[in-house]
Formats: structure tokens, sequence, C-alpha cells
């Protein structure tokens, strides 16, 4: 019996066990220790298998299609399609679009990874880096920079912007790579060429958003590199802003809190977490002037549902924008940080009012109807329903998703170009957003659970099951391949002392630990096996035939 997927894909919630068949060759047989699952679990798990098929298959065809509009000598992607096509910079093109093609290829086509975006990363280091290895706006018509004179602030800008929206959570995903070390290289140059002298030591810019985003990722390299250098730079900004004349309710008279603003109140929640760990003397003397900021904002800067307005004047309290922040759940990554630490319920409380009132803004249009917008707003939902899983909440991720989605498919025109039916969303460095909420979506609904190789005739998705998971593969053609899971990201890649909500962070769902046991069941097949948590890092491999359907069980065995 064949069935027709791409044509009736609801159909894979009721395949019949008795058409489901199974080569796994690292599986000994265990007859009698098969566990049956719910039924609908496992129509739950192939539903989410469908999502995350669709998922991927919008953020490969985002990736490809806009590498089609790649330079052809240099082969560096453009700002934009339209006004900016002749230039690459770093803080549009390489900070917003282009990760998020090397991860959507990392996870999907490796060929595409290893070949032609590994050759992008070589070729931007080659051509634009300026001052030192910091690089500058380069023109394809020039082929040289695009401005004749150096311009430091514009170019330290820039480098923040690429190392903080994407090297950052590229690096949190994938780890230990040419893009983790370009993050580092950019971050040292960064402050090798600071020059603004404050009482607290020379920092690399008075600029609050490059602050706010050093201080994100001088926290988390901190910990990755383990160089004190990485945390005596942060706490230079810490003091600048906490310590001083420049905290960011007491003495701003305009507060940001929407995206190119916001950062600098998750950036000192961060550095703030890491001297909890590593400076306790220096997290005692900024908790005064953190909660006197996080007290403030949530007195002037939210609206009846808990959510933030745009602007504020935080000393008087006007709001200076009456919109809503689609960057919410950014700042509210601070606060719930905040509760993790120091254990302060008020500010939980704040995140689940604002989580409990999203059904007010099913129709909201994000910054003004933008992608890029619905992606920091699902985004921000996303990695709060992580900590507190809300139905609510997953019902309202569901929903915009799908209007995202479908921004996609709408035509959408730069002058005389059309970009209806392929994968382009509106032509500008803010489609990589879309690439990159669309695979935290996808990663949710498989619960971290991987297929290489990769092809859009495979359906793989999960639900959690009691403390493991159950997981539903399909494949319309044959398909042999290994299953992945994830591992704890938090602690192997950046060796964090606590897994605290943090921006662009790409959540952790169902991870395994190297040296557990866990069992896995193939319950139609009366199979099961046991496994550490390396090997199913490493991956277990999967036989499949044509439009066959299993359910795979896998649960930690407790010692």
């Amino acid at each position: 019996m064949t069935i027709p997927l791409s044509k009736f894909p609801h159909l894979l919630f009721w395949l019949p066990s008795c058409l489901i068949a199974l080569t796994v060759s690292m599986l000994p047989s265990c007859q009698g220790t098969s566990i049956q699952p719910p039924e609908n679990d496992v129509s739950r798990a192939m539903e989410n298998g469908y999502l995350a098929h669709e998922g991927y298959t919008r953020s490969l065809h985002f990736t490809r299609d806009w590498l089609e509009h790649a330079d052809p000598e240099t082969g560096l992607i453009p700002r934009n399609l339209n006004d900016s096509k002749d230039i690459w910079n770093a803080k549009d093109a390489a900070a917003d679009n282009y990760p998020f093609m090397v991860l959507t290829a990392s996870l999907l086509d490796r060929d595409l990874y290893e070949g032609k975006l590994a050759g992008i990363l070589e070729t931007e280091q080659k051509l634009t880096n300026r001052l030192d290895r910091l690089p500058d706006t380069y023109s394809f018509s020039k082929g040289d920079f695009e401005q004749g004179e150096l311009n430091k602030e514009e170019i330290i800008f820039g480098a923040s912007e690429y190392i903080k929206d994407g090297l950052l959570p590229l690096t949190e995903y994938i780890g230990q790579t040419p893009w983790s070390n370009r993050m580092t290289a950019l971050l040292d140059d960064i402050w090798k060429n600071a020059a603004n002298e404050t009482p607290y030591g020379v920092i690399p810019s008075l600029n609050v958003e490059v602050n706010g985003e050093l201080l994100q990722a001088l926290s988390r390299v901190y910990w990755m590199s383990g160089d004190d250098k990485y945390l005596d730079w942060a706490i230079r900004l810490g003091d600048y802003y906490l310590l001083g004349d420049h905290h960011p309710t007491d003495d701003f008279e305009l507060l940001r809190l929407r995206d190119h603003g916001c950062e600098i109140v998750s950036g000192l929640c961060e550095l703030y977490v890491a001297t909890a760990f590593a400076r306790t003397e220096k997290k005692e003397a900024y908790q005064p002037a953190i909660y006197r900021m996080m007290d403030r904002i949530l007195e002037v800067g939210t609206n009846e549902h808990g959510l933030f307005y745009n602007q504020i004047n935080p000393q008087n309290g006007e709001i200076l924008d009456k919109g809503i922040a689609d960057t919410w759940g950014y700042t509210y990554n601070a606060y719930y940080s905040l509760f993790l630490l120091d254990n302060h319920e008020p500010y939980q409380q704040a995140v689940l009012t604002a989580l409990k009132n999203l059904d007010h803004y099913e129709y909201y249009d994000w910054e003004g109807g933008s992608s890029d917008g619905y992606a920091d707003a699902i985004e921000s939902a996303l990695n709060l329903y992580n900590r507190e899983p809300l139905p609510e909440t997953k019902d309202w991720i569901d929903s915009q998703i799908q209007h995202m989605w479908s921004l996609q498919d709408s035509a959408h025109r730069s002058g005389t170009e059309s970009y209806r039916g392929n994968g382009i969303i509106e032509g500008w460095h803010g489609d990589g957003n879309f690439a990159r909420t669309t695979l935290m979506y996808c990663l949710w609904k498989a619960q971290g659970v991987t297929a290489h190789p990769w092809n859009e005739d495979l359906y793989l998705g999960a639900v959690p099951d009691e403390n493991g998971i159950l997981i539903s593969l399909l494949s319309e053609e044959p398909w042999k391949g290994t299953i992945r899971f994830d591992r704890i990201r938090h602690q192997h890649i950046f060796n964090l002392p606590l897994d605290y909500p943090r921006i662009n962070q790409f959540p952790e769902w169902f991870v395994v630990s190297p040296k557990k046991k866990y069992r896995v069941s193939f319950p139609s097949g009366d199979t099961s096996g046991s496994y550490r948590g390396d090997e199913l890092i490493a991956g277990i491999e999967i036989n499949l035939e044509k439009d066959q359907q299993i359910a795979i069980l896998i649960q930690p065995i407790e010692e």
C-alpha cells in the first residue's frame, strides 16, 4: 500500500502497524521488552514531523535561492536585493543572513555547508578585513571597500553585530568551528582597538547597542574559553553602566526596549549571572543596580498584558513609543535569568503574565507585518516556553509560525523583480531571521533529534513521553541514515554554569548525557536495546523502505 504523502500529509498519522518495517543494524533483539505507546502520541509525533519537514524545506529553499543572488566574482551575498545589491557588510549581510544559511545547511545539506558556505567565510576574511581582523563594507563593483576612509566606530559596530546576531547563536548550536574562531578573533580585535576612556578603563564604544551585544558575547565566551580577559572586559562595561552615571533607568532619558536597544538589559543580566559564579564580590556590588533597573522597567515599560513598549523614558515614566516590542522575550530572558539565579519569584510571575496574555496578539502585525518581526516575537515565546511550557503558549507559537511561513509564499517585489514561488521572503537581510526562528521551531517539533542525511522525502517528529521522548519517522522513498540526539550544549559548547535563557539561543529539548544509559525501543517490532548517551549523540542507524513509518521510544535507564 502506497500513501501519497505529499498530497495527503495527514494520512501519515494512521498508518497501520502491519505496514511498518524496519532494519536497525545496531539494535540487538530483546523480545518481550517493548512498550506500546498510546496511538494518539504516535499521531502527535508524526504531526510534529510534518511541521518540522515544512520548516526545514522552507529554510533550505531560503538558503539555496539567496545564494543564487551571490556576487559572481566573490561569492559573497549582497546586503539586500534592491537598493544595496552591490555591497556586502558585516552588520547586515554577515550578521543577520549568512549565519542562518550556514546553520540550515549544517542540518540539511552537508555538501553546501562544507563547500560554498565555508568558502564564503574564507573569502569574507580575505577581502573585507580592514582594521586588524575587523571587516568593513565591501563593494562588488569597485572590488574594494565602499568607503575610501576607515571609520573605526562603524567597523566596531558591524563586528559586534556579526558576533552577537550571527556567530554567537551559530556557535551555540554547532560548537567549535571556523565560525567560532571568527567570533573570538572579532571579539579580541574589537577590544584591541578600544579607545574610549572611562573611570573604569578603556571601552570600545559608547553606543549602548554595541555594549549590550559585547556584554552578551563576553559573558558566554568567558565560560567557553576559560580566559579571564573576557570577564575582565565585561566587568569594565558593567561598572560603566551599573556603578557609574550611565545606569539604564536612573540616567537614561530614552530606553529602547525593542531591538537595537534591549540588548543592554540582557547583556547586563548575563554579566550578573557570570559574576554570581566567577566574581561573587561583583555580583553583590551589581545587585542593587540590577534590581533597580529591572523593577523600573516592569513599572513603567509594560502594558496591561505584560508586554514591553518599544521606547520609554525610565526617569519620568513617559511612554515614547506605544508600539509593542517584537523582541519582548529578549528582555524577559533577563528577568527569567534572575529568577533562576536568585529565585526572585516576581520576575517569574512577570514572564508567566506575558505568556498567558499572548492570545491578545494572535493577529498583531509585529514590526508592521514583517517576517523579521514575527521571527523575533515567535522566538521570544519559544525560548520561554522551553522553561515554562504553558499550553496556551504552544498554541500561540503554532499559529504564529503559520502566519510567518505564509509570508514566504506571498509576492514580494523589489523594483521589477518578483520573488513569488521561491525561498526568498522579503529580499533583505532580515530574511535570515525567518530561517533562524524556523529552525528553532523545527528542532522543538523534533525534540532536538536530527536525521542525517536529511532529504525532502523524510519526516521526523517527536513528543515528550514521561521522562523520555517518542519519535515518529516516515520516508516516502527508501532511506538509510542515522538519527542523532542532542547533547547538553550549554555545558558541552559554552561550559555555562546555568542554562539561563539567552537572546537567539537554540533551546535544548530532549538531551542525553554521554555516560548515561538509555533504552531505545521499537514497539511495533518488539525490539529494544540499551545505549550510552555518547552513542545516541553519534547516531543510531536506521533503514526505511518506501512509505514506512516507525515509532521509537527513548527513555533513560535508572541506575
